[in-house]
């Protein structure tokens, strides 16, 4: 078992200096509770420069460490087991949520038994996962920030990390700069409106209860990927948030999402599926009732109960028989620009079973594909105009101590060089109007982009990258 080393850091509320001063090395990754507007969260994780890095495009997943590169065919989450299973540290470190270990992302394409016949918009890869070996931690419930470094860190690369936050510049208050994202759509809006009539149609005939159906977006990249961040978080705080700048590359991952995905610690298992939205109304009055419509919504509350009663089945593949539980139920959870449901699934992992094989069990995220969940995933590639990359997949960690925490990657901006994509989506049930959904979708990327963007949509198809 490796052994690491904790060292003490002045707690600050605002972990944007920490990340900046780091950025400029490989993989940078910022794991963003949103906190203190998302005051639920209490970690913050920043992390560099891994050692090892696994890259998936296709069926090819490579593998560059210090001891050269190589490429293999092997199952992606499969090669994650192998290289996390090496890498364990004393189970002492798990009060702290990443002692160094495995993070970046599972594309929602790795879910697909074969390789999609969709074009592929972007050029980012189906999963890049990295092998870290030190983060800064920032404890917002206890005031405290450390940075762990595991023995195995080499040592230029330890004192580069702490002579760049010993020489890091606090934020400074700037002039608030304002970002246009005209967003144009990959297909017209009859488009999506007959897709969604051909999704009850299955519904009707039996073939599926529940279709979570998505558009996809794309932009122009105007401005620095980080300070559009920056930016962005000041608007749309959210618990599960993450920047991942790939590689050295133009590159990024700017996620604001309000969904967890799964969550380990020690034998405990939690996922929080989010299903039915109502958009914030204007004043308090207006939003007070778009609130309750939400809660005494049936066909909301129905369409919640579905993705439960797919995530109870999902978890009961590693968790042990009777542990399985739903301690709340169509919970209201308030963000900026909407109002949610969010249930609460937990369980009991089995011993035979390891944080790897649990995610992989429930991968992609029933929320993000609709009942039964393999029915579904094959009405969406009919149905919908290209892969969705990064989108509804999952980002997260695995701490070599144990803990786990990943989420489900919606509202989130995929930055590919110069363009930007995007994707919005909603559960499309047998009782949807198609109009209503249609709306949806802006309700919850609207923050993403800026207020007049919405009437600037153009309805413009987009051509996939050659690759």
């Amino acid at each position: 078992m490796q052994k690491v080393e904790i060292i003490d850091l002045p707690y600050q509320q605002n972990p944007e200096s920490l990340f900046a001063s780091v950025r400029h090395l490989p993989d940078a990754l910022w794991l963003d509770s949103g906190y203190p507007a998302s005051s639920s969260s209490q970690f913050d994780i920043i992390t560099a420069h891994p050692s090892i890095t696994l890259e998936t495009i296709g069926c090819v997943t490579t593998t560059v460490s210090l001891e050269g590169t190589k490429t293999s065919t092997e199952e992606p989450f499969s090669l994650c087991e192998q290289l996390f299973s090496s890498k364990k540290t004393d189970s002492t470190y798990n009060d702290y949520p990443f002692a160094g270990g495995i993070a970046g992302y599972f594309g929602y394409d790795l879910g697909r038994k074969d390789n999609s016949a969709l074009p592929k918009l972007d050029s980012l890869p189906d999963m890049r996962i990295g092998y870290y070996q030190w983060a800064i931690i920032l404890d917002h419930f206890s005031k405290k920030s450390t940075i762990l470094f595991n023995y195995d860190c080499p040592l230029g690369l330890k004192k580069e990390v702490l002579k760049c936050i010993h020489n890091r510049t606090q934020n400074t208050v700037k002039k608030e700069e304002n970002y246009n994202i005209d967003l144009f759509k990959t297909t017209q809006k009859k488009h999506y409106l007959s897709s969604v009539a051909k999704v009850k149609d299955y519904i009707l005939a039996g073939d599926c209860y529940q279709v979570n159906y998505a558009q996809h977006f794309s932009a122009k990249l105007k401005v620095d990927s980080w300070k559009l961040y920056k930016e962005l978080r000041k608007n749309l705080p959210a618990p599960y948030s993450c920047y991942y700048q790939l590689g050295n590359t133009k590159q990024a991952i700017l996620s604001f999402s309000p969904e967890r995905f799964i969550k380990l610690h020690g034998d405990k298992v939690e996922t929080k599926p989010i299903k039915g939205t109502a958009r914030r109304g204007n004043d308090n009055k207006s939003d007070i009732l778009q609130a309750k419509g939400l809660i005494n919504s049936e066909k909301n509350k129905a369409e919640n109960l579905m993705i439960v009663d797919l995530l109870r089945n999902d978890l009961g593949k590693s968790c042990i028989p009777g542990t399985i539980k739903t301690p709340k139920l169509f919970e209201l959870q308030s963000f900026k620009n909407v109002h949610h449901l969010v249930s609460t699934v937990t369980g009991t992992i089995r011993k035979d079973q390891t944080a790897l094989s649990l995610l992989r069990g429930c991968f992609p995220g029933g929320s993000i594909t609709g009942a039964p969940k393999k029915r579904a995933m094959e009405i969406i590639d009919e149905l919908e105009p290209c892969q969705r990359s990064v989108y509804c997949g999952t980002i997260g960690y695995i701490s070599t101590a144990g803990r786990m925490d990943t989420n489900i990657a919606i509202r989130t901006l995929v930055i590919d060089g110069d363009n930007i994509h995007c994707w919005g989506g909603g559960g499309i049930v047998a009782d949807s109007n198609a109009e209503d959904e249609y709306q949806e979708i802006f309700d919850k990327i609207e923050p993403l982009i800026t207020s007049n963007s919405k009437q600037k949509k153009a309805e413009q198809p987009l051509r996939p990258i050659d690759k």
